[in-house]
């Protein structure tokens, strides 16, 4: 006689019903808890001229004999100019996104979940957008912008991304800025204005996440390895792309600092390079999980001290 024992896969039918099950909890966790940053951040008070844009710990200079050197007031500066270039990288980024899955979303079914949800996040990201922009302002900084070339692989990437590399992408972003942010809010050195913009991200970009995880492991099911391969190199360019242009060489200037020694100092800081590893680290655990971690995509990663 023979015995049927049931498949411990769940089926495609099973695993897109999950998904929206996955997407209505975070449409509904996003009307129970989300913010107005207009309203939630202080933007009228006065700066304190002692507190620093980000935990020191985490300036590119921390821990250098540059830093030693430095006047406190030079390095609450510096950091300070660090946050805001931080910051205008998102808002690059945050564009890129709103493009990339509002047309992933174009004529899809709008009664589902998934579509609600992510029109939901674009819609948070627009937000997001703003308040780095109003706190860049109110810090009297302006705005910090990727290279040119940058700038023109960035286009190419937000016209062409699907599937599983743009919510690749879109994850990297994100994951890199959380555990940073997690650390600002909690900074009591730290400007009550960036503190603030961090926690709302920090809220606000988890349910992001969580939505791009589960749309790279419903998008990847059943690829071939030929296309594991390729998106796994193109989520790690993009990676590449977004982590080397997050802290703009015009900080330094701005520090009164000699440009040259200080990028050079901050390359080779060990210090801050083991804070991106330890920040990547449950990324790099997911992208081996979903076989999106590849010798050739590992030197991209290398390169920038993801791992």
């Amino acid at each position: 006689m023979t015995t049927l024992t049931p498949s411990l896969t769940p089926s495609p039918a099973t695993s897109h019903a999950d998904a929206r099950d996955a997407s209505q909890r975070l449409l509904d966790s996003s009307a129970a808890l989300s913010y107005d940053p207009a309203t939630e951040v202080d933007w009228d008070t006065p700066l304190d001229p002692a507190h620093y844009g980000l935990n020191p710990e985490w300036s590119t200079l921390y821990g250098t004999r540059l830093w030693a050197e430095m006047s406190e007031a030079q390095r609450v500066t510096l950091t300070r100019h660090e946050v805001a270039s931080i910051m205008s990288t998102g808002i690059w980024f945050e564009m890129i996104l709103q493009q990339m899955v509002l047309r992933d979303q174009y004529c899809t079914d709008y009664s589902r979940s998934d579509f609600q949800f992510a029109l939901t996040e674009i819609a948070d990201e627009c937000r997001h957008s703003i308040m780095f922009a109003r706190a860049c302002k109110t810090m009297g900084i302006p705005a910090y912008f990727p290279t040119r070339a940058s700038i023109t692989l960035g286009r190419g990437f937000k016209a062409l991304a699907s599937a599983e590399v743009a919510y690749g992408g879109i994850l990297v972003a994100e994951e890199v800025l959380d555990v940073m942010q997690r650390d600002w809010m909690r900074g009591e050195q730290v400007l009550p204005i960036v503190r603030t913009t961090s926690k709302i991200h920090v809220v606000e970009e988890s349910r992001h996440m969580k939505f791009a995880r589960q749309e790279m492991r419903e998008r990847i099911e059943g690829a071939s390895p030929a296309r594991r391969k390729t998106s796994a190199l193109v989520i790690a360019v993009a990676a590449h792309l977004i982590v080397s242009n997050m802290v703009n060489d015009g900080v330094y200037a701005a520090a009164g600092l000699d440009p040259a020694r200080a990028l050079a100092e901050a390359k080779a800081n060990e210090h801050h390079h083991t804070l991106m590893r330890s920040s990547c680290a449950h990324l790099m655990e997911f992208l081996d999980e979903l076989g999106l971690l590849t010798k050739p995509a590992l030197r991209l990663y290398q390169r920038v001290s993801m791992v």
